[in-house]
């Protein structure tokens, strides 16, 4: 950091300048996954105003999903290479401007063409926004604090997204897209007089080899990922889509092992905290993304609802999340990140087990909000604790290869979990067969999201029985990463 401006504390007791920087990135992430989201219950105005094909309608949000997940890892490298100040800015002004062109245009390529700009301005919002944090407050209770109140914005946003969604398509598809350009911009002018200069590695090179491997490994398999259940997962343009991808990624590996200056120091991965957070954030969040499509067919197609009756359904969750994780950073700091974790995925799986007693007839009050209320408790025990975890212990120097890490472990996740959902729906009934067939498709669909969560818990489970010395805490996991190297 700019010895011009210090920001970094010790103290949970901050003053104006602190607040506003947390603020202000916490807002940025808040849009980054409002988007994920927001267009999904706006989808059939959308096709009926642009006379788009049911292939081409998904990649309006498979778009996002590309650039989001597939550039993460290197969105996060470069704020560390080049300066976390300057990525964001230049990255907030990029998302912007396409949420303003997406709102504009009356072509299906173009509006797909800036949901991938939009994806692509997020995976380097994300992680600079994740790093600015962790390097700006002290790792242990005062950085606890900043990283909860930073995850109830993104967890917000993925539940917000649906409400607004809903509200919006009363007035018009487009101010869908619209709504975030001028916060976006309010943003970015904070923090341009906000966030202080950050200074980027000195001595050190770029592994262009690297990020090209890297990207285009990432890009493909998520691009692989998102067409399968379109195309078929046994369909020739996925298995060399597939083949390629792998390739370009064990290209990737043995790049950054040879490297003098790698995109990824392939060291960070053995830290056992990092690890099981990427891992299990993936599982949670994939089981997340796959049961949020589900409710919406189903709350949709089977029992009728509108759009803005679908998008209060999810409100019970998101004002829990909204209320609940701001005053989460006191159970993380008694109990640690490996419990709550754990109790977030216990609510999930439970949530998910629950839904399975839907039918053409249920009621909301005995069906579905249930699971809401515990899908809201389980974001709001894990999601902060999930940022927490993967981050805890790293050197600032590599804060944004960390979150770059688990954004793409989370958006990867959830376009894998959509997909096997989508695929499994297709197979017993498909998503435009009537009511009752599509009911009939839900149930195993239900039961590969539970399925999806139950491996998180799982993950969750090994964090809490791993034999050695906490490494979840910080300060050992400080001492255990730098110790590290290749």
């Amino acid at each position: 950091m700019s010895s011009s401006v210090s920001l970094s504390t010790t103290s949970t007791r901050w003053d104006a300048r602190l607040w506003g920087v947390l603020l202000t990135v916490s807002i940025v992430i808040g849009l980054d996954a409002l988007d994920v989201s927001m267009v999904g219950v706006a989808l059939p105005a959308i096709q009926a105003d642009l006379g788009l094909s049911t292939n081409a309608l998904q990649w309006v949000v498979s778009g996002y999903v590309l650039g989001y997940g597939g550039l993460l890892l290197l969105g996060g490298r470069t704020a560390d290479l080049l300066g976390r100040r300057r990525v964001f800015l230049v990255a907030v002004a990029v998302f912007a401007l396409a949420s303003l062109l997406g709102g504009l245009v009356d072509d299906g390529a173009l509006l797909i063409a800036s949901r991938f700009i939009k994806g692509l301005a997020a995976a380097f919002t994300a992680p600079a926004a994740l790093s600015i944090i962790t390097t700006t407050f002290q790792e242990g209770p005062a950085r606890n604090k900043a990283i909860s109140i930073f995850a109830v914005f993104g967890a917000s946003g993925y539940s917000a997204g649906l409400v607004f969604s809903g509200l919006l398509t009363e007035v018009g598809w487009r101010w869908t897209f619209l709504l975030p350009a001028p916060i976006a911009l309010i943003a970015l002018v904070a923090a341009w007089k906000l966030i202080p200069s950050y200074r980027a590695e000195e001595g050190r090179g770029y592994d262009f080899p690297g990020a090209i491997t890297g990207a285009a490994g990432s890009l493909l398999l998520v691009f692989g990922v998102v067409e399968a259940p379109e195309i078929g997962w046994a369909a020739p343009r996925t298995l060399i889509t597939f083949a390629v991808a792998l390739a370009l990624l064990v290209t990737f590996v043995i790049i950054e092992k040879r490297s003098r200056h790698p995109l990824l120091r392939l060291g960070i991965l053995r830290s056992g905290p990092l690890a099981r957070a990427n891992l299990g954030g993936a599982l949670f969040f994939g089981a997340y993304i796959g049961f949020q499509f589900v409710v919406m067919l189903y709350l949709q197609r089977v029992l009728g609802w509108s759009a803005l009756q679908t998008a209060l359904g999810f409100l019970p969750a998101a004002l829990i999340v909204a209320f609940g994780s701001p005053r989460i950073e006191p159970l993380i700091d008694r109990v640690g990140t490996p419990r709550t974790i754990f109790a977030g995925v216990v609510a999930h799986v439970i949530g998910y087990a629950l839904f399975l007693r839907i039918d053409e007839h249920s009621g909301y009050a005995g069906s579905v909000l249930p699971s809401m209320i515990l899908l809201g408790i389980g974001f709001t025990l894990a999601f902060s604790s999930l940022n927490i975890q993967a981050t805890a212990g790293i050197p600032d120097d590599e804060q944004g290869l960390a979150g770059g890490l688990l954004n793409t472990s989370l958006q990867v996740g959830g376009a894998i979990g959509l997909a096997v959902v989508t695929a499994v729906l297709t197979a017993n009934g498909g998503r435009e067969a009537s009511p009752a067939a599509l009911l009939t498709g839900l149930t195993p669909a239900l039961s590969v999201v539970t399925g999806i969560a139950v491996l998180g818990l799982l993950i969750a489970i090994s964090g809490l029985v791993a034999r050695k010395r906490p490494a979840e805490e910080p300060v050992a996991a400080q001492e255990d990463l730098l110790a590290l190297a290749d």
